[in-house]
């Protein structure tokens, strides 16, 4: 997957949660996307390079940095909460919508049921 495979795929992920909202609060050149307020992705040029930032799971964040070269420690994020994804032949389409979703999962499991858009068990069955 290339840069802007990547990018456009995790945007287009972004897009279809519900409660999602794109918002650029560091400026128009990072893609800032919150659930009920609380950032569960970032979109990003890096030097030239696009990345991805996802939350996610600690336990994960281990496994996924020794699996893949692509996915490193979040940039500029908690080193362990969050991953940065790089365009890379390992990283597929899937593995994108994957964490995509498991990130956004991880941040409305932790807000008030009454601010939920979706109850976070049903919907991580049906995606």
């Amino acid at each position: 997957m290339d840069s802007a495979a990547l990018t456009a795929r995790a945007g287009a992920r972004t897009e279809e949660l519900p409660g999602s909202e794109l918002t650029h609060p560091f400026g128009p050149e990072v893609d800032v996307y919150k659930v009920r307020g609380k950032v569960f992705a970032l979109i990003m040029d890096v030097r030239g390079e696009e990345m991805v930032t996802v939350k996610a799971h600690p336990r994960d964040v281990l496994a996924l940095t020794e699996a893949y070269p692509e996915i490193t420690p979040g940039y500029h994020m908690s080193k362990k909460h969050w991953v940065s994804v790089r365009a890379g032949v390992g990283v597929s389409p899937e593995l994108v919508d994957d964490l995509v979703a498991e990130s956004y999962l991880l941040v409305v499991e932790k807000l008030p049921r009454a601010e939920r858009p979706v109850d976070p068990a049903a919907f991580a069955v049906r995606r």
